[in-house]
């Protein structure tokens, strides 16, 4: 658990900012799982993650979004890279 609160401190991953009149705070959680390793050892590891589900549509988001790649669209750029022959860096 503190290596995980280390890294989201570290990675700056959030910003503390004084909540709007009318709003609450999204509560948190931490969830554990237990990896095995190939050497057959164990490690243990945390995530914080949001409650996500007690957010609204229409007053705490709009849209959701991911940005998730689709496989065909890497294949589609990379094909026109070698047709074309360019440099894809």
């Amino acid at each position: 658990m503190k290596d995980e609160m280390d890294s989201l401190l570290g990675n700056q991953t959030w910003e503390l900012t004084e909540l709007l009149v009318g709003k609450k705070a999204l509560h948190n959680k931490w969830v554990y799982r237990i990896k095995n390793e190939h050497d057959g050892s164990k490690r243990y590891k945390g995530r914080l993650v949001v409650k996500g589900f007690q957010q609204k549509e229409g007053i705490d988001y709009i849209e959701i979004f991911s940005p998730i790649v689709k496989m065909s669209t890497i294949r589609l750029v990379l094909g026109m890279v070698v047709a074309k022959n360019l440099h894809l860096e």
